[in-house]
Protein backbone atom coordinates (compact mmCIF):
# COMPACT_ATOMS: atom_id res chain seq x y z
CA UNK A 1 0.00 0.00 0.00
CA UNK A 2 1.54 3.30 -1.12
CA UNK A 3 0.65 6.95 -0.80
CA UNK A 4 -0.47 8.46 -4.11
CA UNK A 5 2.78 9.79 -5.60
CA UNK A 6 1.58 13.07 -7.06
CA UNK A 7 0.01 13.95 -3.73
CA UNK A 8 3.06 12.82 -1.78
CA UNK A 9 5.36 15.19 -3.67
CA UNK A 10 3.23 18.14 -2.58
CA UNK A 11 3.70 17.33 1.13
CA UNK A 12 6.25 18.80 3.52
CA UNK A 13 7.59 16.93 6.55
CA UNK A 14 9.06 18.19 9.83
CA UNK A 15 10.22 15.35 12.08
CA UNK A 16 12.49 15.10 15.08
CA UNK A 17 12.84 13.66 18.57
CA UNK A 18 10.36 14.42 21.30
CA UNK A 19 10.67 17.82 23.05
CA UNK A 20 12.96 19.31 20.40
CA UNK A 21 10.57 22.16 19.55
CA UNK A 22 8.84 20.75 16.45
CA UNK A 23 5.36 21.98 17.38
CA UNK A 24 6.32 25.63 17.85
CA UNK A 25 8.37 25.63 14.70
CA UNK A 26 5.57 23.91 12.76
CA UNK A 27 3.17 26.77 13.52
CA UNK A 28 5.62 29.28 12.08
CA UNK A 29 6.47 27.14 9.08
CA UNK A 30 2.80 26.39 8.33
CA UNK A 31 1.94 30.06 8.22
CA UNK A 32 4.86 30.75 5.87
CA UNK A 33 3.83 27.89 3.57
CA UNK A 34 0.05 28.39 3.71
CA UNK A 35 -0.06 24.89 5.16
CA UNK A 36 -2.25 22.75 7.38
CA UNK A 37 -0.61 20.38 9.84
CA UNK A 38 -1.02 16.61 9.71
CA UNK A 39 0.03 14.94 12.98
CA UNK A 40 2.78 12.36 12.54
CA UNK A 41 2.23 10.90 15.99
CA UNK A 42 0.81 7.55 17.07
CA UNK A 43 -0.47 8.73 20.48
CA UNK A 44 -2.13 12.06 19.66
CA UNK A 45 -4.65 10.03 17.66
CA UNK A 46 -6.36 9.24 20.97
CA UNK A 47 -9.07 11.41 22.47
CA UNK A 48 -8.67 12.22 26.20
CA UNK A 49 -4.91 11.52 26.17
CA UNK A 50 -3.88 15.15 26.12
CA UNK A 51 -1.23 15.98 28.71
CA UNK A 52 0.99 12.95 28.19
CA UNK A 53 0.94 13.34 24.41
CA UNK A 54 1.75 17.07 24.48
CA UNK A 55 -0.98 17.82 21.96
CA UNK A 56 -1.17 21.28 20.42
CA UNK A 57 -3.43 23.54 22.45
CA UNK A 58 -6.80 24.83 21.34
CA UNK A 59 -5.19 28.21 20.68
CA UNK A 60 -2.49 26.65 18.50
CA UNK A 61 -5.07 24.69 16.53
CA UNK A 62 -6.96 27.94 15.97
CA UNK A 63 -3.87 29.45 14.35
CA UNK A 64 -3.30 26.54 11.95
CA UNK A 65 -5.74 23.67 11.23
CA UNK A 66 -4.50 20.29 12.52
CA UNK A 67 -5.48 16.85 11.25
CA UNK A 68 -5.34 13.29 12.67
CA UNK A 69 -5.62 14.41 16.27
CA UNK A 70 -8.39 13.06 18.55
CA UNK A 71 -9.78 10.65 15.96
CA UNK A 72 -10.09 7.43 18.02
CA UNK A 73 -11.21 6.59 21.55
CA UNK A 74 -8.69 5.33 24.12
CA UNK A 75 -9.97 1.74 24.01
CA UNK A 76 -9.46 1.43 20.25
CA UNK A 77 -6.49 0.06 18.32
CA UNK A 78 -5.20 1.71 15.14
CA UNK A 79 -2.90 0.14 12.57
CA UNK A 80 -0.18 1.82 10.56
CA UNK A 81 -2.10 1.06 7.37
CA UNK A 82 -5.17 2.82 8.78
CA UNK A 83 -3.01 5.84 9.58
CA UNK A 84 -1.59 5.99 6.05
CA UNK A 85 -5.08 5.79 4.54
CA UNK A 86 -6.40 8.52 6.83
CA UNK A 87 -3.36 10.71 6.14
CA UNK A 88 -3.89 10.42 2.40
CA UNK A 89 -7.53 11.48 2.75
CA UNK A 90 -6.52 14.45 4.92
CA UNK A 91 -3.79 15.53 2.50
CA UNK A 92 -6.10 15.36 -0.48
CA UNK A 93 -8.62 17.62 1.25
CA UNK A 94 -5.83 20.09 2.14
CA UNK A 95 -4.54 20.22 -1.42
CA UNK A 96 -8.10 20.65 -2.70
CA UNK A 97 -8.22 23.85 -0.62
CA UNK A 98 -5.04 25.04 -2.37
CA UNK A 99 -3.02 24.60 0.79
CA UNK A 100 0.07 22.56 1.65
CA UNK A 101 0.04 19.41 3.82
CA UNK A 102 2.73 19.69 6.50
CA UNK A 103 3.40 16.47 8.45
CA UNK A 104 4.76 17.15 11.94
CA UNK A 105 5.75 14.61 14.56
CA UNK A 106 8.16 12.03 15.83
CA UNK A 107 6.75 8.59 14.99
CA UNK A 108 9.42 7.19 12.69
CA UNK A 109 7.36 4.20 11.60
CA UNK A 110 4.59 6.50 10.38
CA UNK A 111 7.07 8.65 8.49
CA UNK A 112 8.68 5.67 6.78
CA UNK A 113 5.28 4.22 5.90
CA UNK A 114 4.14 7.48 4.29
CA UNK A 115 7.37 7.74 2.31
CA UNK A 116 7.80 4.09 1.32
CA UNK A 117 4.46 2.37 1.75
CA UNK A 118 3.28 -0.21 4.27
CA UNK A 119 2.49 -3.91 4.26
CA UNK A 120 -0.76 -5.03 5.82
CA UNK A 121 0.30 -6.88 9.00
CA UNK A 122 -1.74 -9.55 10.77
CA UNK A 123 -3.94 -8.54 13.68
CA UNK A 124 -2.56 -8.89 17.18
CA UNK A 125 -2.76 -12.24 18.96
CA UNK A 126 -3.03 -11.02 22.54
CA UNK A 127 -3.04 -14.52 24.04
CA UNK A 128 0.26 -15.34 22.35
CA UNK A 129 1.73 -12.02 23.47
CA UNK A 130 0.70 -12.58 27.08
CA UNK A 131 2.03 -16.14 27.13
CA UNK A 132 5.34 -15.06 25.64
CA UNK A 133 5.73 -12.13 28.04
CA UNK A 134 4.97 -14.41 31.00
CA UNK A 135 7.48 -17.02 29.82
CA UNK A 136 10.15 -14.34 29.43
CA UNK A 137 9.89 -13.39 33.11
CA UNK A 138 11.65 -16.60 34.08
CA UNK A 139 14.36 -16.35 31.44
CA UNK A 140 17.55 -14.25 31.02
CA UNK A 141 17.01 -10.60 29.97
CA UNK A 142 17.98 -11.27 26.34
CA UNK A 143 15.92 -14.47 25.97
CA UNK A 144 13.23 -12.91 23.80
CA UNK A 145 15.84 -11.38 21.51
CA UNK A 146 17.55 -14.77 21.20
CA UNK A 147 14.25 -16.37 20.16
CA UNK A 148 13.76 -13.70 17.53
CA UNK A 149 17.31 -14.14 16.21
CA UNK A 150 16.48 -17.77 15.39
CA UNK A 151 13.64 -16.84 13.02
CA UNK A 152 14.33 -13.23 12.03
CA UNK A 153 17.99 -12.30 12.55
CA UNK A 154 17.56 -9.05 10.60
CA UNK A 155 14.90 -7.72 12.98
CA UNK A 156 16.86 -9.02 15.97
CA UNK A 157 19.94 -7.09 14.89
CA UNK A 158 17.93 -3.85 14.80
CA UNK A 159 16.28 -4.19 18.20
CA UNK A 160 17.52 -3.78 21.76
CA UNK A 161 16.85 -6.57 24.25
CA UNK A 162 14.82 -4.12 26.37
CA UNK A 163 12.45 -3.34 23.48
CA UNK A 164 10.20 -6.26 24.39
CA UNK A 165 7.09 -4.88 22.71
CA UNK A 166 8.65 -4.82 19.23
CA UNK A 167 10.46 -8.12 19.78
CA UNK A 168 7.22 -9.85 20.73
CA UNK A 169 5.44 -8.30 17.75
CA UNK A 170 8.14 -9.61 15.39
CA UNK A 171 7.82 -13.09 16.90
CA UNK A 172 4.05 -12.82 16.58
CA UNK A 173 4.25 -11.87 12.89
CA UNK A 174 6.47 -14.88 12.21
CA UNK A 175 4.11 -17.20 14.10
CA UNK A 176 1.01 -15.94 12.28
CA UNK A 177 2.43 -15.65 8.76
CA UNK A 178 5.43 -17.97 8.62
CA UNK A 179 7.45 -15.03 7.31
CA UNK A 180 9.84 -12.73 9.13
CA UNK A 181 8.70 -9.22 9.95
CA UNK A 182 11.84 -7.85 8.29
CA UNK A 183 11.01 -9.54 4.97
CA UNK A 184 7.57 -7.93 5.04
CA UNK A 185 8.98 -4.48 5.73
CA UNK A 186 11.65 -4.26 3.08
CA UNK A 187 10.10 -1.27 1.40
CA UNK A 188 12.85 0.51 -0.48
CA UNK A 189 12.95 4.27 -0.93
CA UNK A 190 11.19 5.62 -3.97
CA UNK A 191 13.44 6.75 -6.83
CA UNK A 192 14.70 10.25 -6.15
CA UNK A 193 12.54 11.82 -8.84
CA UNK A 194 9.40 10.48 -7.13
CA UNK A 195 10.26 11.43 -3.54
CA UNK A 196 8.85 14.47 -1.76
CA UNK A 197 11.67 17.03 -1.80
CA UNK A 198 10.91 18.60 1.58
CA UNK A 199 11.52 16.03 4.32
CA UNK A 200 13.41 17.55 7.26
CA UNK A 201 14.35 16.31 10.70
CA UNK A 202 15.66 18.40 13.57
CA UNK A 203 18.87 17.15 15.16
CA UNK A 204 19.49 18.88 18.51
CA UNK A 205 22.40 18.45 20.95
CA UNK A 206 21.84 15.47 23.23
CA UNK A 207 22.39 17.21 26.58
CA UNK A 208 20.14 20.12 25.59
CA UNK A 209 17.41 17.72 24.47
CA UNK A 210 17.61 15.57 27.58
CA UNK A 211 17.24 18.62 29.80
CA UNK A 212 14.17 19.69 27.84
CA UNK A 213 12.73 16.18 28.17
CA UNK A 214 13.21 16.23 31.93
CA UNK A 215 11.52 19.62 32.21
CA UNK A 216 8.64 18.53 29.99
CA UNK A 217 7.99 15.43 32.09
CA UNK A 218 7.93 17.53 35.27
CA UNK A 219 5.54 19.92 33.57
CA UNK A 220 3.22 17.10 32.51
CA UNK A 221 2.94 15.80 36.05
CA UNK A 222 2.42 19.32 37.38
CA UNK A 223 -0.37 19.86 34.84
CA UNK A 224 -2.24 16.75 35.97
CA UNK A 225 -0.93 13.69 34.11
CA UNK A 226 -1.68 11.51 37.12
CA UNK A 227 -5.32 12.61 37.17
CA UNK A 228 -5.60 12.24 33.38
CA UNK A 229 -4.40 8.64 33.51
CA UNK A 230 -6.60 7.81 36.50
CA UNK A 231 -9.61 9.14 34.64
CA UNK A 232 -8.77 7.13 31.53
CA UNK A 233 -8.29 3.95 33.55
CA UNK A 234 -11.75 4.42 35.03
CA UNK A 235 -13.36 4.72 31.61
CA UNK A 236 -15.44 1.92 30.12
CA UNK A 237 -14.17 0.35 27.97
CA UNK A 238 -10.70 0.86 29.50
CA UNK A 239 -7.54 1.99 27.72
CA UNK A 240 -6.42 -0.22 24.86
CA UNK A 241 -3.19 -2.15 25.24
CA UNK A 242 -1.50 0.23 22.79
CA UNK A 243 -2.64 3.33 24.68
CA UNK A 244 -1.41 1.81 27.94
CA UNK A 245 2.09 1.53 26.44
CA UNK A 246 2.36 5.28 25.78
CA UNK A 247 5.28 7.09 27.41
CA UNK A 248 4.17 8.38 30.79
CA UNK A 249 0.92 6.44 30.70
CA UNK A 250 2.59 3.08 31.26
CA UNK A 251 4.62 4.43 34.16
CA UNK A 252 1.67 6.17 35.82
CA UNK A 253 -0.44 3.03 35.45
CA UNK A 254 2.30 1.10 37.27
CA UNK A 255 2.13 3.69 40.07
CA UNK A 256 -1.66 3.53 40.28
CA UNK A 257 -1.45 -0.26 40.55
CA UNK A 258 0.97 0.06 43.45
CA UNK A 259 4.03 -1.19 41.62
CA UNK A 260 6.10 1.97 42.19
CA UNK A 261 6.00 5.31 43.96
CA UNK A 262 4.96 8.49 42.19
CA UNK A 263 8.54 9.78 42.21
CA UNK A 264 9.75 6.51 40.73
CA UNK A 265 7.12 6.83 37.99
CA UNK A 266 8.31 10.36 37.21
CA UNK A 267 11.97 9.37 37.02
CA UNK A 268 11.19 6.29 34.95
CA UNK A 269 9.16 8.40 32.53
CA UNK A 270 12.16 10.69 32.09
CA UNK A 271 14.49 7.74 31.49
CA UNK A 272 12.17 6.02 29.03
CA UNK A 273 11.54 9.26 27.15
CA UNK A 274 15.26 9.92 26.78
CA UNK A 275 15.72 6.37 25.49
CA UNK A 276 12.85 6.89 23.06
CA UNK A 277 14.45 10.10 21.77
CA UNK A 278 17.62 8.15 21.03
CA UNK A 279 15.64 5.59 19.01
CA UNK A 280 13.89 8.41 17.14
CA UNK A 281 17.30 9.81 16.19
CA UNK A 282 18.19 6.42 14.70
CA UNK A 283 14.95 6.26 12.71
CA UNK A 284 15.41 9.64 11.07
CA UNK A 285 19.15 9.26 10.50
CA UNK A 286 18.56 5.98 8.66
CA UNK A 287 15.86 7.34 6.34
CA UNK A 288 17.81 8.56 3.33
CA UNK A 289 14.84 10.66 2.25
CA UNK A 290 15.34 12.90 5.30
CA UNK A 291 17.45 16.04 5.25
CA UNK A 292 19.13 16.70 8.59
CA UNK A 293 18.73 20.13 10.16
CA UNK A 294 21.30 20.51 12.92
CA UNK A 295 20.25 22.89 15.70
CA UNK A 296 22.15 24.02 18.77
CA UNK A 297 19.22 25.12 20.91
CA UNK A 298 19.96 28.84 20.74
CA UNK A 299 18.12 29.61 17.49
CA UNK A 300 14.79 31.41 17.55
CA UNK A 301 11.78 29.87 15.84
CA UNK A 302 11.86 32.46 13.02
CA UNK A 303 15.58 31.77 12.49
CA UNK A 304 15.02 28.02 12.24
CA UNK A 305 12.09 28.48 9.90
CA UNK A 306 14.10 30.79 7.67
CA UNK A 307 16.92 28.24 7.62
CA UNK A 308 14.62 25.45 6.42
CA UNK A 309 13.02 27.65 3.81
CA UNK A 310 16.47 28.69 2.58
CA UNK A 311 17.52 25.04 2.47
CA UNK A 312 14.37 24.19 0.51
CA UNK A 313 15.22 26.73 -2.18
CA UNK A 314 18.45 24.85 -2.86
CA UNK A 315 16.56 21.69 -3.80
Amino acid sequence: MHFEQTLLKQCWFLAGPTACGKSAMALELAQRLNAEIVALDSMSLYRHLDIGTAKPTTAERAIVPHHLIDIIDPHEEYTVAEYVRAAEVACRSIVDRDRVPLFVGGTGLYLRSILRGVCESPAADWTFRSELAERAKGEPPDWLLQQLAKVDPVSASRLHAADTRRIIRALEVYRLTGQSASSQKQQSPLPEELRPPHVYWLHPPRDWLYERINRRVDQMFNEGLLEEVRGCMNRHPPLSRTAQQGLGYKEVISHLRGDCSLQQAIELTKTKTRQFAKRQHTWFRNLEECSEVIIDGTESIPELTAHILEQSRDL
